[in-house]
């Protein structure tokens, strides 16, 4: 399953439809030479991820649209949205423009004048991100995601009660047939390994949630370096303060007008933030399984990127 044959350039050669992903609803999008395209699993910091790019873009003035219209999830099949009506939003934006996918690179479209940021995190930290996330799913978002005319493939099943028969199916399963793991989404280590492998080029950027947690406003001005965007020296820690897991959180709990695909609302969908909860819930055997995953999907160079972020390019 490993992704070992790497051509000059990332080609579009998957095709991810389910009850989350549509990669079809990127086709004829046209794109921006200065456009920014944010593109993690799930779990991983996308949302943080897009409130940094929208500080290094704005500042930290109150953004013109809500961060999830001014920042669409593209590919997301059961936006409530009709596709047509997020892209004319897009297209009448005058600033920058930044965009979400939860797609791998072999399933975006390609364009080498815009810029790529893809997000990592350790699997183990992604899967108990997930378990919550999954967990909250309201009646509405079953409703969504496993309606419309347009669906495909297997209906989400309703998230177990047990974390460990989650475990079983997302470490062993997979949803898509390269893939080799990750059921009953996608696969996470498929995704990153997409974007390593194509790690030279210089508009692919890869970050990672642990490297965030440790030095944020580092963190940031090396992003802000890739995407070519000045900063005043004075701004940097106030826009740091404003990056913050905490201060995110607060301000999308602020915005919130209820439960609907979340039972508990953006309190439930940030949740902890934290890292290493893992330890105290995965047994020996299904770290021993995780460990196997790895080595199925994940070239070692990019294993060790995934558990350890800069420690491990640093350490290279």
């Amino acid at each position: 399953m490993r992704q070992s044959k790497v051509t000059k350039h990332p080609t579009t050669s998957r095709v991810y439809r389910n009850h989350h992903l549509d990669s079809t609803r990127w086709n004829g999008f046209e794109f921006r030479d200065d456009d920014i395209v944010i593109s993690t699993s799930y779990k991983s910091g996308t949302t943080w991820t897009q409130r940094i790019v929208s500080l290094l873009i704005f500042g930290t003035e109150p953004l013109p649209q809500p961060l999830g219209a001014l920042s669409p999830w593209i590919d997301a099949r059961f936006a409530p949205v009709p596709l047509e009506q997020i892209i004319a939003n897009v297209e009448a934006q005058t600033h920058r423009r930044f965009l979400k996918s939860h797609l791998p690179l072999d399933a975006l479209p390609w364009n080498d004048r815009i810029k790529y940021i893809c997000v990592g995190r350790d699997g183990r930290d992604v899967f108990m991100s997930l378990a919550n996330h999954y967990g909250a799913y309201t009646d509405l978002a079953y409703q969504l995601l496993n309606g419309g005319e347009d669906f495909v493939g297997e209906l989400l099943p309703r998230c177990p009660d047990d974390i460990h028969d989650l475990y079983d199916g997302w470490i062993h399963r997979a949803s898509f047939p390269w893939e080799s793991d990750g059921w009953p989404f996608w696969s996470h280590f498929y995704q990153v390994q997409s974007f390593w492998n194509f790690r030279h080029l210089p508009n692919i950027y890869l970050l990672h949630y642990a490297d965030m947690k440790a030095d944020l406003e580092g963190e940031m001005r090396r992003l802000a370096e890739f995407l070519g965007i000045q900063v005043p020296e004075a701004t940097w820690p106030s826009l740091a303060e404003a990056a913050g897991f905490e201060a995110m959180k607060k301000a999308a709990v602020a915005a919130d007008s209820g439960p609907g695909i979340f039972e508990g609302g953006a309190e439930r969908f940030f949740f902890k933030g934290t890292n290493g909860r893992w330890r105290d819930v995965l047994t020996k055997q299904e770290l021993e399984d995780y460990d196997a995953a790895i080595a199925r999907a994940l070239t070692p160079e990019c294993a060790a990127w995934l558990e350890n972020g800069r420690r491990s390019l640093d350490a290279g």
